[in-house]
């Protein structure tokens, strides 16, 4: 299978922009920016808590409390709410040996099944004797800390859901696994998913924490979701640690998957290795960093780290290209870029303007499910993904492009 003309070459200027209505000033990497998204950035730089200033992304999109797309550097002081629910959400890709002229067009149609059998999508997980033990082993002796000083978590969970059984799973909303084509015409295989059940409890639990803490000591907030832990106050530490516990499950749920897909593309495709060329790399969490001469905890609320040579996913809709970046190391981003295409419009927004015609018109060439069980993930619901990219070529440069011509959605 060959798949043409995959190259593409962006020309215009990078834009930046900067609002300077609130505290500190809010750096914004595009022009298109809704209205309720700019109020978030502008509420979050009016925190007292926040250092030097904030920067947009240029797939920004309206969130709950902070911006999706938005980098919050943080002096002594986290945000649950901006590292939000889905912690350590991210990405991962690895290149095969083989190339799109070893596959069969019909072989694409099997691998799509059998990864739909293999990797639990949506609320599903692995049954119990299917629970690869070994991989959660080393999550289990942490997380029983964590649950006996937070019993409220476990309330959140829900008696179906077993995090043990959820590792290698993909998860709803955008998350989704694809088999892609490079300019070479090399085989990639990329996902997307974070800490599915636990990671939610998790984050849900400490913003309702941070909410009440910020009612008892009135603290007045902007937002009400903008509520915070300082440093030596009663949750800091506990979050931090659970916070840290879902980050590292995430990605070691994303390398899990991997594993699970070549499985499964090894019982359809030609014999094939699995070169040196990976990333795993998160674009919801919290880290501590150092940026303009202070020490701070930095969250990346759908953005991912850039640093100089740092390699980084940026994926497109479930019909366009796809981006392997490495970072140049801008500063003022906080060494950050965009995480993917941002959406433009809100899901209701996109069952309602398109049809499922529009769906297949918009995936064609790829094999992925094209029923209205999907169509809030069409790509007119995202921003151009080749503009993101000519808005952020001061923070990266491209090295590989793809495109899908497999997509399981979650």
């Amino acid at each position: 299978m060959v798949l043409n003309s995959l190259s593409h070459y962006y020309h215009s200027m990078p834009v930046l922009q900067e609002i300077r209505e609130g505290g500190v000033p809010v750096k914004v990497y595009t022009a298109e920016i809704e209205a309720a998204a700019r109020q978030q950035l502008v509420n979050v730089s009016r925190l007292p808590i926040v250092h030097h200033h904030v920067a947009a992304m240029p797939d920004v999109h309206l969130g709950i409390g902070a911006t999706v797309g938005s980098v919050i550097p943080t002096l002594r002081a986290i945000i649950p709410a901006a590292v939000g629910v889905d912690i350590g959400c991210g990405m991962i890709a690895t290149r095969l040996s083989l190339t799109g002229n070893e596959i069969e067009e019909k072989a694409l149609q099997k691998v799509f099944n059998q990864i739909s059998r293999d990797v639990p999508v949506g609320f599903k997980q692995h049954d119990e004797g299917e629970a690869r033990v070994s991989a959660v082993t080393p999550f289990a002796r942490e997380l029983k800390k964590i649950r006996a000083k937070h019993p409220g978590i476990e309330k959140r969970v829900g008696k179906r859901s077993s995090w043990v059984r959820q590792m290698g799973t993909l998860g709803g909303g955008n998350h989704f696994i694809e088999v892609c084509l490079d300019e070479s015409n090399r085989v990639w295989v990329m996902l997307h998913s974070g800490s599915r059940g636990m990671g939610n409890a998790i984050g849900s639990y400490f913003i309702q924490l941070a909410r009440k803490d910020a009612e008892k000591n009135q603290i007045q907030l902007p937002d009400r979701d903008l509520a915070y832990f300082r440093e030596g106050a009663a949750h800091f530490d506990d979050y931090v640690e659970a916070v840290g516990w879902a980050q590292d499950y995430a990605s070691a749920n994303r390398a899990e998957m991997m594993d699970l897909v070549l499985e499964a593309l090894r019982r359809h495709l030609p014999s094939f290795e699995v070169t040196n060329e990976a990333v795993n790399c998160h674009h919801n969490y919290v880290e501590r960093e150092r940026h303009y001469g202070e020490e701070v905890w930095l969250t990346r609320k759908g953005a991912i780290r850039a640093r100089a040579g740092d390699l980084g996913i940026i994926p497109g809709s479930m019909g366009a290209r796809s981006y392997i970046v490495r970072g140049k190391g801008s500063a003022e981003s906080f060494q950050s870029c965009a995480h993917g295409a941002g959406r433009r419009m809100s899901r209701t927004q996109a069952e309602k303007r398109f049809s499922t015609a529009d769906l297949e018109k918009q995936t064609e060439g790829v094999i992925c499910r094209k029923d209205k069980g999907v169509l809030d993930e069409i790509p007119g619901a995202y921003k151009d993904i080749d503009e993101v990219m000519a808005n952020q070529s001061d923070l990266v440069e491209v090295v590989h492009t793809l495109k899908q011509v497999v997509c399981v959605k979650g």
